[in-house]
């Protein structure tokens, strides 16, 4: 059985809206804890990753308002999922729903995006002999 094609409205997301696997885990780790605050270290330590790469994703998260940034005085940041929007928040239900099915298949839709714009950053140095 052929696996049917990731739907449009998930696949221009995930190339739009997603920069890496990092980011959607972060982001599907948020939503399945709502009203839980998570700091940088606390996302580290459950993503299996350095709290440099925590610290950006979380924040690239925050400014494409898929989550929010809370500060309290005196403290680290804390994140809390929260969608700027009810429509960005069923994208993410919907696209919570087919990574839990089609794992491999969102993965790799993600790298093959990275693949590419690591190889047209690469061919902006290849040097051509002009005709």
């Amino acid at each position: 059985m052929v696996p049917q094609p990731i739907p449009e409205d998930l696949r221009r997301f995930l190339l739009t809206s997603i920069a890496s696997v990092p980011h959607l885990e972060a982001l599907l780790l948020l939503r399945n804890s709502v009203h839980q605050d998570w700091t940088v270290q606390k996302v580290a330590e459950r993503l299996y990753i350095g709290d440099k790469l925590a610290a950006t994703v979380l924040a690239d998260l925050s400014r494409a308002g898929m989550t929010v940034t809370l500060r309290h005085e005196g403290s680290e940041p804390v994140f809390r999922y929260q969608p700027a929007t009810a429509a960005l928040g069923q994208v993410i239900d919907a696209l919570a729903d087919l990574y839990a099915r089609r794992l491999v298949d969102v993965t790799h839709l993600i790298h093959s995006k990275l693949e590419r714009k690591a190889q047209q950053f690469a061919d902006a140095f290849t040097w051509r002999k002009e005709p």
